[in-house]
């Protein structure tokens, strides 16, 4: 049975927004009116700004990926629920990464994270896929997903390198988000040639 896009895409807004909101409620204010009364709240704010940055290319990602597709099945739904609780783990490994000063293993835990969140996108994408096939206008604007598969391999990465350097494995969960940082304009393209 096949169902309105519209719900699943509300309610995927909803949960982001809440997120978010949940994580600025988790920064700390400065003990202090002074730069040194900023320094312990820093790594608080640094990781912050990665997920909420992180959040942001989900948010606009998924808004395209829905606005290619015509309906969703209960597969989809479920997929989307998936891709949603990793998503909601992210106020909680963002505070601990903050708090730890980007110690070993919550930088790691924060790296799987990101990991399952990347794999719930790709089992989000391949539902859409076995839902409308192989020649429809959702297979045709995501093609090869080149990023998308090289993102996990970032993250593993990572994930590895978090035991030896972690501010490293920091470095290498920001590139990934620098280079989804420009939008994945391949679903916008290819709905402006069917339109």
């Amino acid at each position: 049975m096949t169902m309105s896009k519209t719900r699943l895409e509300a309610f995927s807004d909803g949960v982001l927004a809440i997120i978010i909101t949940i994580m600025v409620l988790e920064l700390r204010i400065p003990e202090g009116a002074t730069l040194e009364a900023l320094r312990p709240v820093v790594p608080a704010f640094i990781s912050y700004v990665l997920s909420f940055v992180f959040l942001g290319i989900y948010w606009s990602n998924h808004h395209h990926l829905i606005q290619a597709v015509q309906h969703v099945n209960g597969r989809i739904l479920w997929a989307n629920l998936h891709l949603m609780f990793w998503l909601s783990l992210t106020p909680a490994t963002t505070a601990w990464i903050g708090e730890t000063h980007f110690a070993t293993l919550p930088v790691a835990v924060y790296g799987i994270v990101l990991l399952m969140a990347a794999v719930a996108y790709l089992i989000l994408t391949l539902s859409l896929l076995a839902e409308h096939g192989r020649d429809s206008l959702i297979a045709n604007a995501l093609g090869r997903d080149f990023k998308g598969k090289i993102s996990v391999v970032f993250y593993v990465v990572g994930i590895l390198l978090a035991y030896w350097i972690p501010v490293l494995s920091v470095a290498i969960y920001a590139s990934v988000a620098i280079m989804w940082l420009v939008p994945d304009r391949r679903i916008e393209r290819t709905l402006r040639q069917q339109g």
